[in-house]
C-alpha cells in the first residue's frame, strides 16, 4: 500500500538522500517502496538543534535517513549518556528510542524523540518559573 503524503505550497520532504521541494501549489503523492520519507515539519536542523534532546533527534534522523546508521551510534550513545547523566528521570524515553532502534524502526525512533523534547521543555520551563519565585 502506497503512502499518501500531502504537500503545502512549497513545502519540502526527503525522500532517501533527495530532498524534494513543492511548486506553488497543494501537491498530493502517493509513495511506494522502503525508501525513508521526512516531512519538513519533523525535521529538525542542525542549526535550529538548540537543546540536547533536539540535538540527540538531529542525530536519530541521520541514522534514518543513512545506508548505514551505525555511523551515528557513538555520537548517539555519547548524547544519550551526557543527557542522563544530567536528567534521569529521562530514562523511560531512552528505553523507547532504544527499543526503536533495536528494531531497526527509526521513524519510531524519532516520534519517540519527540516526547523526549517535549519533556525536556517541561522540564526547563519549571525549573524557570520556580527561579522566578
Amino acid at each position: 500500500m502506497a503512502l499518501k503524503v500531502e504537500l503545502k505550497p512549497n513545502e519540502r520532504i526527503i525522500i532517501g538522500d533527495a530532498v524534494i521541494t513543492n511548486d506553488n501549489s497543494r501537491t498530493r503523492l502517493y509513495i511506494e517502496g522502503n525508501s525513508p520519507i521526512l516531512r519538513e515539519r519533523d525535521i529538525i536542523r542542525p542549526e535550529e538543534a538548540n537543546s540536547p534532546s533536539k540535538r540527540l533527534y538531529v542525530i536519530l534522523q541521520l541514522m534514518y535517513l543513512s545506508k548505514d546508521p551505525r555511523e551515528h551510534h557513538k555520537a548517539y550513545f555519547d548524547l544519550v549518556s551526557e543527557i542522563q547523566s544530567a536528567a534521569p528521570s529521562t530514562a523511560s524515553y531512552f528505553d523507547a528510542i532504544n527499543q526503536e532502534i533495536l528494531n531497526d524502526s527509526y521513524y519510531k525512533a524519532l516520534k519517540e524523540a519527540q516526547k523526549l523534547i517535549a519533556y525536556e521543555e517541561e522540564l526547563v520551563s519549571n525549573a524557570q518559573s520556580t527561579e522566578c519565585v
